[in-house]
């Protein structure tokens, strides 16, 4: 059986990929989540952590991993998706495919997502996850973002871009971009109409697990 590690995004948790994950179960895959440092807790745990403790706690759950796994299937949510790529150069030769969605290459900052939101229950969500994120952890996110444009060139592994057309957080161009400059032979773009930023969750969810699961079997062991 193979394995899938799932890696979840910034001030979020397991939720955002764990339709994907149990899907990947259900055909046959062995699926890992796991929370990142300083995530899942209090705003204090946030405020202590930083982008390498986020990497570092990633990087162990990949380890873990491959003391038992030839290989392993990295699927990366947002900035989890950044985190990542990094992993996938760091350890190309353990990585058999790398599946990237909504993938902040280009993050809306927070005047350009007001105007975006498209409900006053969205507005309230955002303002409240916003103000109760601390701004250091902002800037550890930015500095991540800032620090992926260096990888991205040399990512080697078969990749699998994934984006909602509607995503409130990230500019759609961060596909675009991502295809042109990510290297590999191998390598597919799924742009998804009615979805915003949590593809997992969105309604043409049925249409994107079934394309990340096809795109996992093409690559093959």
């Amino acid at each position: 059986m193979e394995s899938c590690l799932f890696i979840h995004g910034f001030t979020g948790g397991e939720h955002e990929i764990s339709p994907l994950s149990q899907f990947m179960e259900q055909h046959n895959y062995r699926s890992r989540t796991f929370t990142l440092k300083g995530h899942g807790g209090s705003r204090n745990d946030l405020l202590h952590s930083d982008r390498h403790d986020w990497q570092r706690s990633a990087e162990d759950e990949l380890t873990e991993l491959l003391k038992t796994d030839e290989g392993v299937h990295l699927i990366g949510f947002s900035t989890g998706a950044l985190i990542a790529s990094h992993l996938s150069v760091r350890y190309k030769p353990w990585i058999k495919s790398l599946t990237l969605l909504s993938t902040p290459v280009f993050p809306l900052n927070p005047v350009e997502i007001l105007k975006t939101l498209a409900s006053l229950t969205m507005l309230k969500t955002y303002i409240s996850k916003f103000t109760s994120t601390p701004p250091k952890a902002t800037r550890e996110f930015q500095r991540l973002v800032r620090e992926s444009f260096s990888i991205y060139p040399h990512i080697e592994t078969p990749t699998l871009i994934v984006q909602g057309k509607r995503d409130h957080l990230v500019k759609t161009r961060s596909a675009d971009y991502l295809q042109h400059t990510i290297p590999t032979t191998q390598k597919q773009v799924l742009m998804v109409d009615n979805s915003g930023h949590m593809v997992c969750h969105c309604e043409d969810k049925d249409r994107i697990m079934n394309e990340v699961l096809h795109f996992i079997q093409s690559v093959g062991s």
